[in-house]
């Protein structure tokens, strides 16, 4: 929690000013019961009235400069929490950002989400409390206390007693509250996790008719979540019961004690009201750190689960000095590069190694889960190899940095993802500075101009979130166009041609031949007919390269090839 509130350094300033403000507003709060002191004590007991409206005069002006002290130390407190919420959600969010997939993997998507939101949440409302209270609080104890002696010493003896008993109950009970806090925040990721399941798969769920079961699985995480809530809330739900009696105890003490000490003529009875104002105030400070206990709990948990996604180390991170750049363009090459995941029995790549020019096609194809797509991922760096080198015109990718080298990469992945906005965005999304002439020919290089102008608005039609209003064979083909207006020196396809029909998967491959001739391309394909023109084809096989070649070369050579190919052509097709 230290940690994270030590990020508040930027806001030091709005701080001391705050505290300016505060003790402008204790110094009017403390100085309301020593004036009514002495209204009850000289000007009532005299009868003395420019004494009694002179007092009251400098009671209205404390009341009203202290009305004035609470708003700016409200407002200023918003202003520093707000802001203090939001700097800390643009750094999960920019961590979470800069993560590998392996790193991101680990933690999910539910738990990023419920950490940058609900969890930044907890500590900036944690935050607004804290400076209104954690300031105020101290100097009014202090302050009463002084005060309270100087009124009446034996009278304020009482408070000895009172204190204690507060400060144990608030302990207690912080001390269950806490441990259910963290249990908490895992319950609301678990609900988090299952609610965006349940949505991003509605048509599936749907069409199994598995409602039931979903609806289940939801109740079962909200009724865990509802449950350990309720524990927490009924624990801190003690606490006000408890503070409310002592300090009912307290006041009975005090006016107890008052009476016998103005009955024997030691005290007078403006300075015990005064002294009965003072411990209020100071009894209401103490509950007011009760606040700050209620509130800490949640506050301390979440602090702990924003600092694991921030002390995360990067795995994947820029060099100190970039290597220099060389003569080479588009050059792809594999050196016996090798690949094992944290924890895994045996690596997902091993020995791969070969090189890609420009003007050249590379296609990969292999078995599920042969290790194409994880190969065509370390090009761009979303993992690092744990064995060999990649290179990129002649510079091992770990020696640039992160921008350099993705600005030479058009990569159009697997699962073809739009995002919320217009077509034109969504192209433009790879080149923000691109025109519209340059977006067209992008859109008719990838076979997507017809329905793009079939489309009301055209180019600045609608795109739902996910481009759920596309089809699969849409959504690829504006993926592919995206990659195409960026002009890179390397394009990856990561199985990007596979929800095309025959035709417009021909088309397309004969438009980015020219489109891409002076590049390197890269293809991971599930379908031969995609790939029987590549200049060189790499063949998978449990995560090593068993064979390599032309098409025509492999059907010799590589009988995984040949099993490929006859599982998805006749002897006829492929003899022709």
């Amino acid at each position: 929690m230290l940690k994270i509130l030590g990020k508040l350094r930027p806001y030091w300033p709005q701080t001391l000013l705050l505290a300016a403000i505060t003790l402008a507003g204790v110094y009017t709060d403390l100085a309301l019961p020593s004036l009514m002191a002495r209204i009850i004590n000289q000007g009532i007991a005299a009868q003395d009235l420019p004494l009694i409206f002179l007092t009251g005069g400098e009671m209205l002006l404390c009341a009203l400069l202290g009305v004035l002290c609470a708003v700016g130390s409200g407002i200023l407190g918003a202003q520093v929490s707000m802001g203090f919420g939001r700097d800390l959600r643009g750094m999960v969010f920019r961590k979470a950002a800069a993560l590998s997939l392996t790193e991101f993997e680990s933690l999910g998507t539910a738990t990023l989400i419920t950490r940058t939101t609900n969890d930044v949440n907890q500590i900036q409302m944690f935050v607004m409390m804290a400076f209104r209270i954690l300031i105020r609080a101290p100097l009014m104890i202090l302050g009463g206390v002084t005060m309270a002696l100087n009124s009446s010493a034996a009278l304020s003896q009482v408070v000895l007693l009172s204190v204690p008993a507060l400060v144990i109950t608030v302990v207690l009970v912080s001390s269950v509250a806490l441990p259910l806090s963290g249990t908490i925040q895992r319950s609301v990721d678990r609900v988090n996790l299952i609610l965006r399941e349940k949505l991003t798969g509605l048509r599936v769920e749907r069409a199994f008719g598995t409602e039931g079961y979903e609806e289940e699985r939801f109740d079962g995480a909200n009724s865990a979540l509802t449950a350990v809530t309720i524990k927490m809330h009924r624990t801190m739900a003690i606490l006000m019961p408890v503070l409310t009696l002592i300090m009912s105890f307290t006041q009975i003490g005090l006016v107890w004690s008052g009476a016998v000490q103005i009955d024997a003529g030691s005290l007078l009875v403006g300075d015990m009201m005064a002294v009965i104002q003072y411990v209020m105030q100071i009894m209401m400070s103490l509950m007011m750190f009760t606040m700050i206990f209620v509130m800490a709990p949640r506050a301390v948990a979440s602090a702990r689960r924003i600092t694991q996604v921030l002390d995360l180390p990067e795995a994947i991170a820029d060099p100190e000095g970039p290597a220099p750049r060389t003569g080479l363009r588009g050059t792809v090459e594999f050196r016996d590069v090798s690949l094992t995941y944290q924890g895994a029995e045996k690596p997902v790549l091993e020995g791969i190694s070969f090189t890609a020019r420009p003007g050249e096609v590379t296609a990969v194809i292999g078995s599920t889960g042969s290790g194409k797509s994880t190969l065509v991922n370390l090009i761009p760096r979303f993992f690092d190899a744990t064995g060999g080198q990649v290179l990129v015109d002649g510079v091992d990718v770990r020696q640039m940095t992160q921008r350099q080298l993705r600005d030479k990469i058009g990569f159009v992945p697997q699962k073809a993802l739009l995002f919320r906005g217009t077509i034109r965005e969504n192209i433009a999304y790879g080149k923000p500075d691109a025109t519209e002439e340059e977006i067209l020919a992008a859109a008719k290089t990838a076979q997507a101009l017809d329905f793009i102008r079939e489309k009301p608005g055209g180019l600045d039609a609608p795109v739902a979130q996910l481009g759920q209003n596309f089809s699969g064979g849409q959504k690829q083909r504006l993926s592919i166009a995206r990659a195409l207006v960026r002009r890179p020196e390397v394009y990856i396809f990561d199985d990007s041609f596979s929800a095309l029909d025959a035709k417009t998967d021909a088309a397309l491959r004969a438009a980015l031949r020219e489109t891409t001739r002076d590049a390197t391309v890269l293809i991971v394909a599930q379908k031969v007919s995609t790939i029987m023109d590549a200049d060189r084809i790499l063949v998978l096989d449990g995560g090593g390269c068993v064979g390599m070649g032309t098409h025509r070369e492999l059907l010799q050579s590589c009988p995984v090839y040949q099993e490929i190919v006859y599982s998805q052509m006749s002897a006829e097709e492929v003899g022709a």
